[in-house]
């Protein structure tokens, strides 16, 4: 089924937001996560609220104490910009997050629709967000097995997205065909006949073990040299219901990671989109341009951001990597602000050093900054307005790396 481009870019933030979120800890049980399914009455959860306001009051911890009912009043007073739960529900996370040394932390309030409904209702005071339910959502729905067998060695792995893993590597120990010593040639095929059909069966018994326990397994690629492949496909090796979602049979040169990746090129045209290869092309793709110099190609943060503007783009490729937040610094003495741009991992030093920094303007320690956004958010929202295509590039691949280190993780196939 296709996806509308608003959809896919709601889904993109919730990946990037999803992925800030699981790194933020808090000192203490200090950061709450609230689920409200789609139906329940705010008034309803309000009460609830107000409760665990009261329980707080008995930490003993005057610190923790004061940020937890912080954090609880924050949420009280998000949730009175709605009238009802969304239609898929509605999450807020709140807490009090470190910037730095104890007495350094900053209450952080996010709050989302997610992209399909939620089910539970549910509260939670810990160290750490609660984020499986979420987490579950954006997980890629394509599961595809591989397995690669010749008669010296086997490779099992699963694709799930852009994700290779691989489950298990086998060798089997078989003689060559040729051999020394006084053995008949017939009782020298029987034994490796024999510790063939032992090599088989363990394959098959760990294809069964590891594919069968992947409830979202979609399809099985069988692939590797000669017919090996073909004689374990057609034996009582793997179970009645693996074997019903082998799609393609392939012959592949390799084994491990670059023969399941081989095996994935070489099924494509027998299969649907495939995410990983999908990646690969897009990128490829710009290459291409870039080496054709057409003009249809543009990299870098500001040209493909004009471009974007301009509606010229029919694909952005962006890093799911890039981790540069906006940052407005203000001085509260006279004013005078500006915006720059800073990489996450640095955001917390850059944030305190500015405490001690002069203002350009009058010259006083008294710049704040504050983070009003991300890069990524911002091109997902540009891509949006202007209809473009959005490929989310992982940095696993040779072309994700690629596009990231030499291109700056931005980049754009331009409308003919």
């Amino acid at each position: 089924m296709a996806v509308s481009i608003s959809e896919k870019t709601a889904e993109l933030k919730l990946t990037w937001l999803l992925r800030q979120l699981r790194n933020k800890k808090g000192r203490g049980t200090e950061l709450i996560s609230l689920y409200i399914p789609p139906g329940r009455q705010i008034s309803e959860v309000m009460t609830n609220l107000r409760e665990e306001y009261g329980k707080a009051s008995n930490i003993k911890s005057r610190t923790t104490r004061k940020n937890v009912q912080d954090a609880i009043t924050k949420v009280m007073q998000r949730l009175k910009l709605y009238d009802k739960a969304p239609e898929n529900g509605l999450v807020i996370f709140c807490g009090a997050i470190p910037r730095g040394p104890p007495g350094s932390e900053v209450i952080e309030i996010y709050d989302l629709e997610p992209p399909k409904p939620i089910k539970l209702s549910y509260y939670s005071c810990d160290d750490k967000f609660y984020l499986d339910p979420l987490l579950e959502m954006v997980k890629p729905q394509q599961v595809i097995g591989v397995i690669l067998i010749d008669n010296s060695e086997a490779t099992i792995a699963k694709v799930e997205g852009k994700d290779v893993e691989i489950l298990g590597y086998h060798t089997s120990g078989v003689p060559g065909k040729s051999h020394k010593g006084g053995q008949s040639a017939r009782r020298f095929e029987r034994l490796r006949e024999s510790v063939l059909n032992d090599f088989y069966k363990r394959v098959g018994d760990h294809a069964n073990s590891a594919f069968l326990s992947l409830p979202k397994l979609d399809k099985i690629i069988v692939g590797g040299p000669g017919n090996t492949k073909n004689i374990f496909i057609q034996g009582d090796y793997l179970n009645y219901q693996l074997k019903s979602k082998i799609a393609a049979v392939v012959d592949t040169s390799y084994m491990e990671e670059q023969g399941v990746k081989e095996a994935l090129e070489r099924a494509a045209p027998k299969m649907e989109r495939i995410e990983l290869l999908e990646e690969k092309k897009a990128v490829q793709r710009f290459l291409a341009e870039i080496g054709k110099d057409s003009g249809l190609a543009v990299y870098g943060e500001e040209e493909v951001k004009q471009a974007l503007q301009a509606h010229k783009v029919s694909r952005l490729l962006i890093s799911e990597d890039i981790s540069k937040l906006r940052v407005v610094v203000e001085c509260s003495s006279c004013g005078y602000s500006y915006e720059t741009t800073e990489e996450e991992e640095k955001i917390e030093l850059f944030l305190s050093k500015l405490k001690s920094e002069s203002c350009p303007k009058c010259k006083a320690t008294s710049l704040t900054g504050t983070i009003v956004g991300s890069v990524l958010e911002e091109f997902l929202e540009l891509a949006e307005k202007a209809g473009a295509d959005v490929d989310f590039i992982s940095s696993k691949s040779e072309e994700g790396r690629m596009l990231l280190k030499g291109f700056g993780g931005v980049a754009a196939i331009l409308k003919v």
